[in-house]
């Protein structure tokens, strides 16, 4: 059964500075505290984004839309350490009076009997790795990161 996590944030920050750090598709080991490295291999539509875990083991995702003009990054995971069947991950940037909004969303295919405990961790991931990009954003002058086209 598809399951829906989303996570939405209001940051003070301009929207194109959120997204141009949401559009640098490396360096989430800096936001998520799950993550110990991120390598990209790529870029663009296609590129492989490959995740290590700091309790050990390996994400993959594959980046499947960049759309600058909607602020709207998609990925397919691939390789995850957990038993789900899909899982697509989309990450939108609003502009919002405040500054910008972040809507991170994921759908996963999960079997009921581990649904209640990976939708848990997942939802406290997204939160952490939402606050740990504001944190970034707001104490650093510039997102450095590859840039998709």
């Amino acid at each position: 059964m598809i399951e829906t996590v989303k996570v939405n944030k209001t940051i003070t920050v301009p929207a194109e500075r959120l997204w141009s750090a949401i559009a640098n598709i490396d360096g989430l080991e800096r936001w998520f505290p799950v993550i110990a490295s991120c390598n990209v291999v790529g870029s663009g539509v296609g590129a492989k984004r490959i995740l290590t875990l700091t309790g050990g083991g390996e994400m993959i995702d594959i980046i499947q839309l960049i759309d600058h003009q909607h602020r709207r990054l998609q990925y397919l995971r691939t390789v995850l350490p957990f038993p789900v069947s899909h899982y697509l991950g989309t990450v939108a940037v609003k502009v919002a009076p405040e500054g910008s909004e972040i809507c991170w969303m994921v759908e996963i295919d999960v079997h009921k009997d581990q649904r209640g405990e990976l939708l848990g961790f997942l939802r406290q991931a997204l939160t952490d790795g939402v606050a740990g990009l504001a944190r970034e954003l707001l104490t650093s002058t510039e997102c450095v990161g590859q840039e998709l086209s």
